[in-house]
């Protein structure tokens, strides 16, 4: 027999344990609604926080996780628009369509208009909502915006990576335009402070000109850090200047930056008296990538893959309002949990919210309840597939050719292409041996599309347990045949010409008429690569890319 939780179909016993979730989170709740403060990084890996690393300066971090719940148990996405919307829908990917990649700046799409978002709901409770920082959701038409979706007011940039200081944004290496916006506005004259510092400026003046004994707050902060480029300002590095890694230096003077900011926003908590009625929730989006200066170690993978490496999250809670502070958490817990157990916290009725994939995990964080969460979809992805694999391999049950990951109880399987799998160590060296790149992921990646492990007692993944365990393989992918027939069409359109920033005043904002006719989508995606030239040799372009990257970090460019 495996130690996997059992599943019932839908029903009245279903019904049945939501309701006892639901009354039982009720009986945890405070009194009044909190403040909530969000603070989500960008690209923070595993290895790149001070409880973590040694070598990582964040004094305030590791005292807001030490003084509150740190979560050690706890999943996001392996990319940037994936992590963001299922904590803003509370959904699975593939209940919103966004299974494949990330949102591009000139693809007309953004988070469905028909799914309920999480400051919505917040705005329905009586909450003031405000967004700092980076959207990647979508902005092809005014409605898909943040002051759209449930946010009173939006400072940031729409796309997923701009310059730090200029605020350029590019898709490309030419095409190139101006992503800082205030509300629905270009925010032309705000460009040439460090973006982290410009953020954290804008989260103090929301707090002292909110009167917090009028009305709960809740601060979506959107960090752009520790993303790439890496440009922080020079007197951040000097006390990492032990480092001989150049990139890993850089890095880590990004990760004070943003140890820096938070200590900023907390003071300013105490300042304007929201912090003895507050909830401070600190999450990653993603793992990080170890090519420009970030660590997942020991865990296996990094950024853009299934590996543990890639979705296993940093993050923590700190709050006066939880019962049992001081603790470390291994309970299961997954970014869609935001959703209800922060509209738990506000006041509102978790159990109203149809097609949630998220539980209300404030009994677990608070009392060190149980999770209630048994088990999670990282994702299927259709459009994603390698020659690798059959229904044979997936014992009849599953097209292993399909990349598709899931975790349930301690088991994770995964299938398809999960993404380079490497261990790679700590940045130490002035430059990466080339050889770090072609470890273990290439042979055993030839010739296999399912893996099998137990996470909880190799979180490493070092020991694929699929050959041993063909029992425990076919309940897993049973579980993804469940979880694929609830699943929508993947919406991943071509480019538009029309989002071109010269087309638009040298800016990226909204392009389509508000009175233009949505395209209908519905059974229809679209794989990326179809309407672009086909270029002769691919794996020529790729190996000439990673020599002269790796030149380039070898002479200290970078």
């Amino acid at each position: 027999m495996s130690n996997l939780p059992f599943h019932s179909d839908l029903g009245s016993s279903r019904e049945d344990d939501e309701r006892f979730r639901v009354e039982q989170a009720e009986a945890f709740r405070p009194k009044r609604p909190p403040h909530i403060i969000f603070i989500l990084t960008d690209d923070q890996g595993f290895n790149d926080i001070g409880y973590h690393s040694r070598h990582i300066r964040s004094p305030t971090l590791d005292k807001l996780a030490s003084e509150g719940v740190r979560l050690e148990n706890y999943y996001v996405q392996p990319l940037c628009t994936p992590s963001r919307s299922q904590l803003i829908t509370g959904r699975y990917q593939i209940h919103t369509g966004l299974q494949h990649s990330i949102i591009r700046p000139r693809q007309p799409s953004c988070l469905p208009l028909d799914v309920v978002t999480l400051p919505q709901r917040l705005q329905e409770a009586g909450y003031s909502t405000h967004m700092v920082g980076k959207w990647h959701l979508g902005f092809y038409r005014k409605d898909c915006l943040p002051t759209r979706r449930g946010f009173h007011t939006y400072f940031g940039s729409l796309t997923g990576s701009v310059d730090y200081y200029t605020y350029g944004s590019c898709d490309g290496k030419s095409l190139c335009g101006f992503d800082l916006h205030e509300g629905e506005s270009v925010a032309w004259g705000k460009a040439g402070k460090y973006s982290t510092h410009l953020y954290t400026q804008r989260v103090r003046k929301i707090l002292a000109t909110h009167d917090s004994t009028s009305q709960p707050l809740f601060i979506f902060l959107s960090l752009q850090a520790v993303h790439t480029p890496l440009k922080p300002p020079k007197e951040y590095i000097y006390p990492y200047r032990h480092m001989g890694n150049v990139p890993r230096r850089k890095y880590a003077a990004m990760v004070s930056i943003v140890d820096e900011a938070v200590r900023n926003i907390t003071y300013a908590l105490r300042k304007y008296g929201f912090y003895r009625n507050s909830v401070v929730i600190f999450s990653t989006d993603n793992g990080a990538q170890p090519l420009t200066g970030g660590s997942n170690w020991p865990l296996r993978g990094c950024k853009g893959t299934y590996w543990e490496g890639g979705i296993r999250g940093v993050g923590f809670v700190h709050s006066p309002l939880i019962r049992h502070r001081r603790r470390v958490s291994r309970a299961l817990i997954h970014i869609t949990d935001w959703f209800p157990t922060l509209v738990g916290l506000a006041g509102g009725n978790v159990s109203q919210h149809q097609g949630l994939d998220g539980f209300d995990v404030w009994p677990t964080i608070s009392e060190g309840k149980e999770s209630p969460r048994l088990e999670i979809l990282h994702n299927i992805d259709p459009l994603n597939r390698r020659s690798r694999g059959s229904f044979k391999d997936g014992y009849g049950l599953w097209d292993t050719t399909v990349q598709a990951a899931i975790r349930v109880g301690d088991w994770k399987l995964l299938t398809g292409d999960p993404g380079h799998g490497d261990w790679v160590p700590p940045q130490v060296l002035t430059n990466f041996p080339s050889s770090w790149w072609h470890l273990e992921r290439q042979i055993e990646k030839k010739r296999k599309s399912v893996w099998l492990f137990n996470v909880t007692g190799d979180p490493c993944e070092r020991h694929d347990l699929a050959a041993h365990r063909p029992d425990v393989v076919k309940e897993l992918l049973a579980r993804l045949v469940f979880y694929n027939r609830t699943a929508i069409p993947v919406r991943y359109p071509p480019d538009d010409a029309r989002a071109n920033p010269s087309l638009n005043g040298g800016a990226w904002r909204p392009w389509v008429g508000e009175d233009e006719r949505e395209e209908n989508w519905d059974g229809i995606y679209y794989k990326r690569g179809k309407n672009r030239k086909r270029k002769k040799c691919k794996l020529c372009k790729l190996q000439s890319f990673f020599k002269k990257l790796n030149l380039k970090i070898m002479s200290k460019q970078i």
